[in-house]
């Protein structure tokens, strides 16, 4: 039931994503829905990190789950990055808003890996799941390492 419920809170969340810098009321409600966004991510990519890396067992149901739910999440962060936010929050470097060329090439890797790790994810394939993993992984780490600070 809980991932009925996330995978809808997903989906409405994907619906609102592409008018979402101008729903924003005020600048701490973008800042508020890209985190959760991130939460969210990030919660399911480190359940499957954890069953790639051995310290879980493999689930291919939940590692599947998981993965759509990242894929998902990965498309909405991104309008909450709006000019008006970028003092709020002390995760997210100056360099999105100076080099806003380089921030929209890492969300698109990311957004580009993602699905790919959704489809290795339903081949219940723990190796074909762990290489995805990494090529995911390895979009969130580029991003981490010049936009976020740690």
């Amino acid at each position: 039931m809980k991932v009925v419920a996330t995978l809808a809170l997903a989906a409405a969340a994907f619906t609102l994503a592409a008018p979402a810098s101008a729903q924003f009321a005020k600048p701490e409600d973008a800042v508020k829905y890209r985190q959760s966004a991130m939460f969210i991510m990030g919660q399911n990519f480190g359940r499957i990190g954890a069953m790639v890396n051995g310290k879980a067992p493999y689930d291919p149901a939940a590692a599947a789950t998981s993965a759509e739910i990242v894929a998902e999440m990965a498309k909405l962060p991104w309008p909450g990055f709006t000019a008006n936010t970028d003092k709020l929050s002390q995760k997210a470097k100056s360099e999105i808003w100076v080099d806003a060329a380089k921030f929209k090439e890492a969300s698109e890797r990311l957004q580009n890996a993602a699905p790919k790790l959704a489809t290795a994810a339903k081949t219940n394939n723990l190796d074909t799941l762990k290489t995805a993993f990494q090529e995911t992984a390895g979009a969130c780490k580029n991003c981490h390492d010049n936009f976020r600070n740690q």
